[in-house]
């Protein structure tokens, strides 16, 4: 239990007995200050509907608190806010907590099942750099989910089905010459093979009407599970799979083959769900089209918005297949939090289909459903991401230029290190790099991808903040091994300020996974290594003055190097011994 927990259990009982009310009905309003370690606000309100002068309410509680000995100095200002200072004793204690806990204070009474559907890539295609945040976001998400203790269930949504694979299809049945892998080629080089070949298709589907009755056809075959349709496209999927692991493995993502429940998955719950909601009202025809309407949903033309079950030609779109999707979740997986990483262009979907749902009882009121939604990753010119041809940037090109440029960054810190080391540990920052830039964006906003800043070791960057990791392991390497805590040490203020700092480890993961906002547990993490620097510079851990405190001061780079290990490893970003 972090000292602010603590200490809000003290205020409650505190204000119970000043304002003689039961403790459960006192919020303490609790936060972290800059005015003193902490403040306390709750008196103010209470104490007003009570008819009770707050200033005089907080100057009790004041009192009270300081009597426990857990607070060593309190400060009454504004109407009645309580300025805290904790203890040197307490936290020294609270310094000993954290060093016995590999968990350092977070708890794992999470509980429930959630199911994060996260990256998305299409079968055939190749992944692009706007595949990086639904990816990066997603695996963070899953792994401070995981950690704070609930059971997670990732979902890989692939786009493997529809009449794209019509076009796809019969080009490569007609020409199979070009579709004739050999023994060495799989994974990105099927993949390349196979953007040709659509981008081919595409063209001749849009000027060759031959062509494209052909391949609507060949969807049909697909549909029906045709043996040579059907064949070839279990192919297709089977090379694209390969590729995904690929960029997976390179980004070190947790995602793997297991976790691809593609689109097709649910086809033949399609037609049963379209005539549920059609036969109860919900789904209404409309110019041949089986649609959900709503009240509120309307274009800039004032007409009703649909969300499309069914389109005019019988076929299924993405509307029916997320309605199936979340059933199986609800009722298959029993999930009680389905959390969708898609960009924010998809909010108006997801808002249909989740309301679309719960009309439908197929998300019940005790299962949580939301858009975890972001912005667009930009240029470094903040233009769109774009080839000069008007392609999207292939992701794994993208990480390969970002590996070459982390291999001068490790070189110049390191120059001794070469060979598979020096390119294990480039691989390790530049990826890190890319992660934390994403991550420690506010999700629904823009960012620039831009690979000078992104490996620098100046800022608000993961390499900052794995070199504050590299730099503790070096200090902790030539420090003797600590005798533990003594919490009668006089504190100096760097000191304090830096257990404090760590005392927050656990609300910045529990902001993490309240609000699916990975940028709160980087925001926090790059608080700390700047608190840790402050310490670093004013604190001497070797030539500390005496045994006890050089001993504190080694506990304390314990902890700071622990936290940012933990804290990178929930982000998905590795925290290398050295640079």
């Amino acid at each position: 239990m972090s000292l602010l927990s603590v200490v809000e259990q003290h205020v409650r009982v505190a204000v119970a007995r000043v304002l003689d009310v039961d403790a459960a009905l006192v919020d303490p309003m609790v936060r972290r200050s800059d005015y003193g370690d902490l403040q306390v606000n709750g008196a103010l309100a209470l104490a007003k509907r009570l008819g009770r002068d707050p200033r005089e309410a907080a100057a009790a509680v004041a009192e009270l608190l300081e009597q426990e000995g857990l607070i060593e100095a309190s400060e009454v200002s504004g109407p009645g806010f309580v300025n805290l200072t904790v203890s040197g004793n307490a936290l020294w204690q609270r310094l000993a907590v954290l060093a016995g806990d590999p968990r350092l204070g977070v708890p794992a009474d999470g509980g429930g099942t959630a199911v994060v559907d996260y990256s998305q890539p299409n079968v055939a295609k190749s992944m692009h750099v706007g595949h990086l945040r639904s990816t990066v976001i997603g695996d963070a998400l899953v792994r401070c989910l995981e950690f704070t203790g609930s059971t997670v269930v990732r979902r890989n949504h692939v786009g493997d089905w529809g009449t794209q694979f019509g076009m796809l299809l019969e080009l490569m049945l007609e020409q199979p010459e070009r579709w004739s892998l050999s023994a060495d080629e799989s994974g990105s080089q099927a993949i390349a093979r196979l953007n040709v070949l659509y981008r081919d298709a595409r063209a001749r589907f849009t000027t060759d009407p031959a062509f494209a009755d052909r391949a609507r056809t060949r969807v049909v075959a697909l549909q029906a599970g045709d043996p040579a349709t059907l064949a070839a496209w279990v192919d297709i999927v089977g090379e694209s799979k390969i590729y995904f692991q690929e960029v997976y493995e390179r980004l070190g993502v947790l995602l793997t083959d297991a976790d691809v429940v593609g689109e097709s998955f649910y086809n033949p719950y399609l037609h049963d769900l379209a005539e549920d909601l059609r036969r109860r009202g919900i789904a209404v025809q409309s110019d041949g089209a089986l649609c959900v309407f709503f009240d509120d949903i309307c274009g800039p033309d004032g007409d009703p918005v649909p969300l499309i079950v069914r389109k005019s030609d019988g076929g299924f779109g993405y509307a029916a297949t997320d309605l199936a999707a979340i059933r199986d979740r609800v009722e298959r997986l029993g999930a009680t939090r389905l959390m969708y990483v898609v960009d924010s262009r998809q909010a108006l979907h997801f808002r249909m289909v989740i309301d679309t749902a719960r009309r439908a009882g197929y998300l019940p009121d005790h299962v949580t459903a939301e858009h975890v939604s972001f912005g667009s990753v930009l240029r470094a010119d903040g233009r769109p991401f774009k080839t000069r041809d008007g392609d999207t940037f292939r992701l794994i090109e993208l990480l390969d230029e970002a590996v070459d440029r982390a291999r001068v960054t490790v070189r110049a810190k390191n120059p001794g290190l070469d060979g598979d080391a020096l390119t294990e540990r480039a691989r390790e920052v530049a990826i890190g790099g890319v992660k934390y830039a994403d991550l420690s964006t506010s999700r629904t906003r823009d960012y620039l991808f831009d690979l000078d800043r992104m490996l620098s070791l100046q800022g608000n960057t993961g390499v900052y903040l794995q070199y504050a990791h590299a730099r503790i392991n070096s200090i902790l390497a030539k420090a003797p091994a600590p005798d533990g805590v003594t919490d009668t040490v006089e504190w100096e203020p760097a000191e304090r300020a830096l257990v404090l700092k760590l005392d927050g480890f656990a609300e910045a993961v529990a902001a993490v996974v309240a609000g699916s906002e990975p940028h709160r547990l980087c925001g926090y993490l790059y608080d700390l290594a700047q608190t840790y620097s402050a310490f670093h510079e004013n604190c001497p851990v070797i030539k500390a003055p005496t045994a006890e405190v050089r001993s504190n001061r080694v506990v304390l780079c314990q902890v700071t190097g622990a936290t940012l290990r933990l804290g990178l490893g929930l982000l998905g970003i590795a925290s290398p011994e050295q640079l």
